[in-house]
Protein backbone atom coordinates (compact mmCIF):
# COMPACT_ATOMS: atom_id res chain seq x y z
CA UNK A 1 0.00 0.00 0.00
CA UNK A 2 1.30 3.45 -0.89
CA UNK A 3 0.17 6.32 1.32
CA UNK A 4 1.00 9.93 1.98
CA UNK A 5 1.17 10.75 5.68
CA UNK A 6 0.42 14.36 6.63
CA UNK A 7 1.86 15.39 9.99
CA UNK A 8 1.22 18.76 11.58
CA UNK A 9 4.23 20.78 12.62
CA UNK A 10 2.85 20.93 16.15
CA UNK A 11 2.99 17.14 16.38
CA UNK A 12 6.77 17.33 16.02
CA UNK A 13 6.94 19.89 18.81
CA UNK A 14 5.97 17.47 21.56
CA UNK A 15 3.60 18.49 24.35
CA UNK A 16 4.37 22.17 23.86
CA UNK A 17 3.74 21.98 20.11
CA UNK A 18 6.65 24.32 19.52
CA UNK A 19 10.16 23.79 18.22
CA UNK A 20 11.34 20.25 17.48
CA UNK A 21 11.07 17.61 20.18
CA UNK A 22 13.66 14.88 19.69
CA UNK A 23 11.54 12.24 21.40
CA UNK A 24 8.60 12.98 19.11
CA UNK A 25 10.88 12.66 16.09
CA UNK A 26 12.15 9.30 17.32
CA UNK A 27 8.65 8.04 18.02
CA UNK A 28 7.27 8.97 14.60
CA UNK A 29 10.37 7.63 12.87
CA UNK A 30 10.01 4.29 14.66
CA UNK A 31 6.30 4.02 13.68
CA UNK A 32 7.03 4.88 10.04
CA UNK A 33 10.02 2.53 9.88
CA UNK A 34 7.96 -0.36 11.25
CA UNK A 35 5.27 0.22 8.62
CA UNK A 36 7.84 0.42 5.81
CA UNK A 37 9.39 -2.87 6.94
CA UNK A 38 5.93 -4.44 6.66
CA UNK A 39 6.01 -3.55 2.97
CA UNK A 40 4.14 -0.24 2.85
CA UNK A 41 5.36 2.76 0.87
CA UNK A 42 5.16 6.02 2.82
CA UNK A 43 5.70 9.60 1.73
CA UNK A 44 5.48 12.32 4.37
CA UNK A 45 4.39 15.95 4.23
CA UNK A 46 5.06 17.97 7.37
CA UNK A 47 3.42 21.19 8.43
CA UNK A 48 5.51 24.00 9.88
CA UNK A 49 3.33 25.49 12.60
CA UNK A 50 5.72 24.47 15.38
CA UNK A 51 8.24 26.92 13.93
CA UNK A 52 6.29 29.53 11.96
CA UNK A 53 2.84 29.74 10.45
CA UNK A 54 2.41 32.22 7.61
CA UNK A 55 -0.76 33.79 8.97
CA UNK A 56 1.03 34.56 12.25
CA UNK A 57 2.97 37.24 10.46
CA UNK A 58 -0.04 39.32 9.45
CA UNK A 59 -0.17 42.49 11.49
CA UNK A 60 3.36 41.90 12.76
CA UNK A 61 5.31 43.42 9.91
CA UNK A 62 5.08 40.49 7.46
CA UNK A 63 2.93 40.48 4.37
CA UNK A 64 1.10 37.24 3.52
CA UNK A 65 3.47 36.23 0.70
CA UNK A 66 6.64 36.47 2.79
CA UNK A 67 4.90 34.98 5.81
CA UNK A 68 3.92 31.95 3.74
CA UNK A 69 7.47 31.68 2.41
CA UNK A 70 8.76 31.54 5.98
CA UNK A 71 6.18 28.86 6.76
CA UNK A 72 7.33 26.82 3.75
CA UNK A 73 10.91 26.99 4.99
CA UNK A 74 9.72 25.77 8.40
CA UNK A 75 8.37 22.62 6.74
CA UNK A 76 11.80 21.99 5.23
CA UNK A 77 13.42 22.20 8.67
CA UNK A 78 10.91 19.70 10.06
CA UNK A 79 11.46 17.32 7.14
CA UNK A 80 15.24 17.41 7.57
CA UNK A 81 14.81 16.57 11.26
CA UNK A 82 12.46 13.66 10.58
CA UNK A 83 14.74 12.40 7.80
CA UNK A 84 17.64 12.26 10.25
CA UNK A 85 15.51 10.27 12.70
CA UNK A 86 14.44 7.86 9.94
CA UNK A 87 18.04 7.30 8.89
CA UNK A 88 18.82 6.44 12.51
CA UNK A 89 16.19 3.70 12.10
CA UNK A 90 18.19 2.34 9.17
CA UNK A 91 15.96 3.62 6.37
CA UNK A 92 16.77 5.64 3.30
CA UNK A 93 15.12 9.05 3.74
CA UNK A 94 15.22 11.78 1.12
CA UNK A 95 13.99 15.35 1.57
CA UNK A 96 12.39 17.01 -1.45
CA UNK A 97 11.45 20.66 -1.75
CA UNK A 98 8.90 22.42 -3.94
CA UNK A 99 11.46 25.09 -4.88
CA UNK A 100 15.16 24.43 -5.62
CA UNK A 101 17.27 24.33 -2.43
CA UNK A 102 20.34 22.31 -3.34
CA UNK A 103 22.40 21.17 -1.49
CA UNK A 104 19.91 21.29 1.40
CA UNK A 105 17.44 18.99 -0.34
CA UNK A 106 16.47 17.69 -3.77
CA UNK A 107 14.09 19.60 -6.00
CA UNK A 108 10.84 17.63 -6.08
CA UNK A 109 10.03 15.47 -9.07
CA UNK A 110 7.31 12.87 -8.85
CA UNK A 111 9.54 10.26 -10.51
CA UNK A 112 12.36 10.79 -8.01
CA UNK A 113 10.07 10.63 -4.99
CA UNK A 114 8.38 7.44 -6.25
CA UNK A 115 11.82 5.95 -6.89
CA UNK A 116 12.71 6.42 -3.22
CA UNK A 117 9.44 4.74 -2.17
CA UNK A 118 9.99 1.79 -4.49
CA UNK A 119 13.47 1.24 -3.01
CA UNK A 120 11.95 0.94 0.46
CA UNK A 121 12.80 4.47 1.54
CA UNK A 122 10.73 7.41 2.77
CA UNK A 123 10.21 10.53 0.66
CA UNK A 124 9.73 13.66 2.76
CA UNK A 125 8.09 16.23 0.49
CA UNK A 126 8.42 19.74 1.91
CA UNK A 127 7.87 23.36 0.99
CA UNK A 128 4.13 23.05 0.42
CA UNK A 129 3.18 23.68 -3.19
CA UNK A 130 5.98 26.23 -3.52
CA UNK A 131 3.39 29.01 -3.71
CA UNK A 132 1.89 31.36 -1.10
CA UNK A 133 -1.81 31.20 -0.19
CA UNK A 134 -1.81 27.37 -0.26
CA UNK A 135 -1.77 25.34 2.95
CA UNK A 136 0.34 22.27 3.60
CA UNK A 137 -2.94 20.32 3.54
CA UNK A 138 -3.39 21.39 -0.08
CA UNK A 139 0.24 20.50 -0.73
CA UNK A 140 -0.29 17.07 0.80
CA UNK A 141 -3.36 16.45 -1.36
CA UNK A 142 -1.49 17.52 -4.49
CA UNK A 143 1.51 15.28 -3.76
CA UNK A 144 -0.74 12.34 -2.84
CA UNK A 145 -2.36 12.58 -6.26
CA UNK A 146 0.96 12.96 -8.04
CA UNK A 147 2.56 9.89 -6.47
CA UNK A 148 -0.68 7.93 -6.96
CA UNK A 149 -1.12 7.18 -3.28
CA UNK A 150 -3.89 4.82 -2.21
CA UNK A 151 -4.87 7.18 0.61
CA UNK A 152 -3.93 10.42 2.31
CA UNK A 153 -3.49 9.84 6.03
CA UNK A 154 -3.94 12.93 8.17
CA UNK A 155 -2.40 12.42 11.59
CA UNK A 156 -4.00 14.55 14.30
CA UNK A 157 -4.40 14.71 18.08
CA UNK A 158 -7.96 13.33 17.92
CA UNK A 159 -9.21 9.95 16.76
CA UNK A 160 -11.24 11.05 13.76
CA UNK A 161 -13.72 13.59 12.45
CA UNK A 162 -16.45 14.89 14.76
CA UNK A 163 -19.48 17.13 14.26
CA UNK A 164 -17.84 19.57 16.69
CA UNK A 165 -14.43 20.03 18.29
CA UNK A 166 -14.18 17.07 20.72
CA UNK A 167 -11.59 18.96 22.77
CA UNK A 168 -14.19 21.66 23.46
CA UNK A 169 -17.57 19.93 23.12
CA UNK A 170 -18.04 16.95 25.44
CA UNK A 171 -20.89 15.30 23.51
CA UNK A 172 -19.38 15.75 20.03
CA UNK A 173 -20.29 12.85 17.74
CA UNK A 174 -17.63 11.00 15.78
CA UNK A 175 -18.12 9.91 12.17
CA UNK A 176 -16.80 6.52 11.07
CA UNK A 177 -17.00 7.74 7.48
CA UNK A 178 -18.22 10.89 5.77
CA UNK A 179 -18.36 12.23 2.23
CA UNK A 180 -16.36 15.21 1.02
CA UNK A 181 -19.64 16.98 0.22
CA UNK A 182 -21.02 16.63 3.75
CA UNK A 183 -17.72 17.58 5.37
CA UNK A 184 -17.67 20.77 3.30
CA UNK A 185 -21.35 21.61 3.77
CA UNK A 186 -21.09 21.09 7.54
CA UNK A 187 -17.90 23.20 7.68
CA UNK A 188 -15.96 20.43 9.40
CA UNK A 189 -12.36 21.54 9.76
CA UNK A 190 -10.66 18.38 8.55
CA UNK A 191 -8.67 19.91 5.71
CA UNK A 192 -9.19 23.06 3.67
CA UNK A 193 -11.55 23.21 0.71
CA UNK A 194 -8.76 23.10 -1.86
CA UNK A 195 -7.40 19.87 -0.39
CA UNK A 196 -10.92 18.39 -0.37
CA UNK A 197 -11.47 19.37 -3.99
CA UNK A 198 -8.21 17.76 -5.09
CA UNK A 199 -8.89 14.52 -3.22
CA UNK A 200 -12.48 14.34 -4.44
CA UNK A 201 -11.28 14.82 -8.00
CA UNK A 202 -8.70 12.03 -7.59
CA UNK A 203 -10.59 10.36 -6.11
CA UNK A 204 -8.40 9.58 -3.12
CA UNK A 205 -9.76 8.94 0.39
CA UNK A 206 -8.56 10.92 3.39
CA UNK A 207 -8.23 8.98 6.64
CA UNK A 208 -8.12 11.16 9.75
CA UNK A 209 -6.67 9.40 12.80
CA UNK A 210 -4.87 9.94 16.09
CA UNK A 211 -1.22 9.65 15.12
CA UNK A 212 -0.07 10.31 18.68
CA UNK A 213 -1.43 6.98 19.91
CA UNK A 214 1.44 4.55 19.57
CA UNK A 215 0.85 1.81 17.02
CA UNK A 216 -2.09 3.49 15.28
CA UNK A 217 -0.26 3.99 11.99
CA UNK A 218 0.61 0.32 11.73
CA UNK A 219 -2.87 -0.85 12.74
CA UNK A 220 -4.46 1.43 10.18
CA UNK A 221 -2.21 0.17 7.39
CA UNK A 222 -2.97 -3.43 8.38
CA UNK A 223 -6.64 -2.76 7.73
CA UNK A 224 -8.03 -2.05 11.20
CA UNK A 225 -10.81 0.52 11.42
CA UNK A 226 -8.93 3.48 12.82
CA UNK A 227 -10.19 7.07 12.63
CA UNK A 228 -12.60 8.45 10.03
CA UNK A 229 -12.61 7.90 6.28
CA UNK A 230 -13.55 10.91 4.14
CA UNK A 231 -14.52 9.76 0.67
CA UNK A 232 -16.28 10.77 -2.55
Amino acid sequence: MRVLLKLSGESLGGDAGKGIDSESLKSYAAEIAAAVREGHQIAVVNGGGNIFRGLQGLGKGFDRVNGDRMGMLATVINSIGLACALRSEGLEAEVFTATPMQPIARYYRKEDAVGVLERGGVALISGGTGNPFFTTDSGAALRALEIQADALLKGTRVDGVYNADPEKVRDAVKYDDITFTKALSDHLKVMDATAFALCEQGPIPIIVFNVEQKGNLGRLLRGEKIGTIVHA
